[in-house]
C-alpha cells in the first residue's frame, strides 16, 4: 500500500540560506551594482514591485559568470541555516518530502540541495556560452514572474498527488502560496518582512520550530 505523500515546499534565499543569491552576485560587481540590485531585490519581496519587472533587469546588469555562480553556490552552503540539515531529516523521518521552491538560480542552488539531502529542486535556469559567460536564463519559468510560486506549486501538485502541502519562506512571494497550500509558514530568521509576518498565520525564527506546527 503506497503510503500518503506529503510534500513540503521550502524556500531557499534568506530561509535555507542566509543570503540572497542574486544580492551575492551583485557583489562581486562591486558597491554599486550591489546597492542597485539590493533596492530591486528587496521591493519585490517586500511586494512594492512586482517580480517579473526586475528578473531580467538585475541578470543584464550584473551579466554573471559561469564562475561566479560556483562561487555563490558554495556561499549557500557556507552560509546555511543553522537548523536546516537537521529540519529536513526530521521532515523525512515523520513523511514529508521536501522540496525547494525559489526564484534564485538552479545551478547556484544544487550544492545546498545536495548539501540538505533535498532531491528536487524548482528554481530558474542560468545558461552560459562555451567560456562561461552570461548567455541568459529560462524566461519560460513561472519563478521569474509575480506569482510564479503559486503556480508552480499548483503544477507540482498535479503532478505528485500529495494528501497534504506546506510552504516556509520569508517573502511577499511565498506569501501568494496561501490559498494554494494547505499550511503556509512564514520564516523571519534573516529577514522579518511586515506583510509576510501580518498574512501568516504561522510564524517562525527558526527552521526546526516548524516541526512544532507541522502536527496541527
Amino acid at each position: 500500500m503506497t503510503k500518503p505523500l506529503k510534500l513540503i515546499f521550502l524556500d531557499c534565499d534568506s530561509t535555507l540560506s542566509a543570503i540572497e543569491g542574486i544580492d551575492e552576485l551583485a557583489r562581486l560587481r562591486g558597491a554599486e551594482v550591489l546597492v542597485q540590485v539590493q533596492t530591486m531585490t528587496n521591493d519585490a519581496m517586500e511586494g512594492a514591485i512586482p517580480i517579473g519587472s526586475i528578473f531580467r533587469r538585475r541578470l543584464e546588469i550584473i551579466r554573471p559568470t559561469r564562475a561566479d555562480v560556483v562561487a555563490v553556490g558554495r556561499l549557500y552552503v557556507e552560509k546555511v541555516e543553522p537548523t536546516a540539515k537537521a529540519t529536513v531529516a526530521a521532515l523525512r523521518a515523520t513523511g514529508w518530502t521536501p522540496i525547494i521552491v525559489s526564484g534564485g538560480f538552479r545551478p547556484m542552488i544544487a550544492p545546498l540541495a545536495e548539501f540538505l539531502g533535498i532531491e528536487r529542486v524548482e528554481a530558474v535556469d542560468l545558461f552560459f556560452d562555451a567560456e562561461g559567460a552570461y548567455a541568459g536564463f529560462d524566461e519560460h519559468s513561472p519563478m521569474t514572474k509575480s506569482g510564479g510560486k503559486p503556480r508552480c506549486v499548483q503544477m507540482l501538485k498535479a503532478e505528485l498527488r500529495p494528501t497534504r502541502t506546506a510552504l516556509v519562506g520569508d517573502g511577499v512571494s511565498d506569501l501568494e502560496t496561501v490559498g494554494v497550500v494547505d499550511q503556509f509558514i512564514g520564516f523571519g530568521r534573516y529577514v522579518e518582512r511586515a506583510k509576510v509576518k501580518a498574512g501568516a498565520r504561522t510564524y517562525v525564527r527558526r527552521l526546526d520550530e516548524i516541526l512544532l506546527f507541522l502536527g496541527q
